[in-house]
């Protein structure tokens, strides 16, 4: 009887060690599976911040080749100018085979540039006048009252790169 007793005893034991095993097991099963979760979420997190990096040096770069053009388009712009003053010499000049020369060559450069993305504002006399789009370099009495708050001339080209103003057109608004 004593050796059942302790058959019984030790079955006690037995039994509440294994008990004692599984809530063990079960108390690392919970620990492993929060660390996993805790682990997938870093990594979740990781590859969310690389990919925002990439996005964003991305979009750094696009813009830096952007702004690079915009400093180069803004130095030829007064280039640009020049040819269409010495263009409209020319013209009274009436040498024609200077004009057709120096026509050649501007239309060589504005096509490189327009590749580039420059392209000229259009702006027309009689044109309303808006503060968004042109910049008013002076106001004249209008010659008749329909020109009135409308562009009578224009001074300088604006231009475009893309799509962003990089010089307004200059105007003269009648009053």
């Amino acid at each position: 009887m004593s050796e059942n007793k302790e058959n019984l005893e030790q079955e006690d034991f037995n039994g509440a060690e294994n008990i004692q095993n599984e809530t063990d097991e079960a108390t690392v099963l919970e620990q492993l599976t929060e660390e996993v979760k805790q682990e997938k979420d870093k990594f979740l997190r990781l590859f969310a911040e690389f990919e925002n990096y990439k996005k964003r040096t991305s979009k750094e770069r696009i813009e830096l080749f952007r702004t690079a053009n915009e400093d180069l388009m803004t130095v030829l712009l007064p280039i640009l100018d020049d040819f269409d003053r010495g263009l409209a010499e020319i013209k009274k000049a009436k040498d024609k085979e200077l004009l057709k020369g120096m026509t050649l060559i501007n239309n060589k450069m504005l096509n490189v540039l327009t590749q580039k993305g420059l392209t000229p504002i259009k702006v027309d006399a009689g044109e309303p006048f808006d503060a968004e789009q042109h910049e008013a370099i002076t106001q004249i009495p209008a010659p008749s009252e329909d020109l009135k708050g409308k562009i009578i001339d224009v001074i300088e080209q604006g231009y475009k790169l893309g799509d962003k103003i990089i010089r307004y057109p200059k105007v003269v608004i009648g009053q």
